[in-house]
């Protein structure tokens, strides 16, 4: 299995759910927008249930059947972020030479496509912080996206070694952690560079060419 296709299953591996009808995913969308341009003014705070039912056009308990607190909410417009990304970054591929360059490409031009929306990454990284057990399958689903997102930027031949699975697990992490401390004021955009770069370097320490 290619490293693409192992990202594809990962990608893939939603908890089972009944699809959508194409009028539901319709709604869904405009929760999603919503809940999307009232973080992006006033992070998480200004996004509350009540407003982002009346932006969607949707009732309040319908929202609530959709999305049942603002914490799934805000994880589910975190997902459909990655998504976007995860499309725009297939369509043009990092070009490093190596593994570990093109993972660090890809999570930093990531990370500038947040810092473009600084509230709105500030109010997704808070519901993933604030999330507790009940939004676990949601709070997985963003940990499956990411992962396909290093393993497309990877771009290995072959599919990737328990070892270097284990190398992605860790990226994640400190992606996570460098947003966090970022958005807190507490990292500059060099910094964070710089501990990306550092830590993808762990893709090429555990390829199997390495001696």
């Amino acid at each position: 299995m290619t490293a693409e296709a192992k990202a594809a299953e990962v990608a893939a591996a939603d908890p089972a759910s009944p699809p959508l009808t194409e009028r539901q995913e319709a709604r869904r969308r405009r929760i999603l927008h919503a809940s999307a341009q009232l973080a992006s003014r006033g992070g998480f705070d200004a996004v509350q249930m009540r407003e982002v039912a009346e932006s969607s056009s949707v009732a309040l308990g319908t929202l609530y059947r959709y999305f049942p607190s603002k914490v799934h909410l805000l994880v589910a417009t975190m997902q459909d972020q990655l998504q976007h990304m995860h499309t725009t970054i297939r369509k043009r591929p990092p070009a490093g030479e190596t593994p570990a360059e093109r993972c660090a490409e890809t999570l930093m031009r990531a990370f500038r496509a947040l810092q473009r929306e600084p509230h709105l990454a500030d109010a997704m990284v808070r519901a993933l912080t604030f999330a507790d057990r009940s939004v676990s399958p949601e709070v997985d689903t963003v940990s499956r996206l990411t992962t396909a997102i290093i393993l497309d930027a990877m771009g290995l031949a072959d599919a990737p070694t328990p070892e270097q699975l284990s190398a992605v697990r860790v990226i994640e992490h400190t992606w996570h952690s460098a947003l966090i401390t970022w958005l807190s004021g507490r990292a500059s955009i060099a910094q964070v560079k710089i501990d990306i770069e550092m830590v993808c370097r762990l893709i090429d320490l555990t390829s199997p060419e390495t001696p």
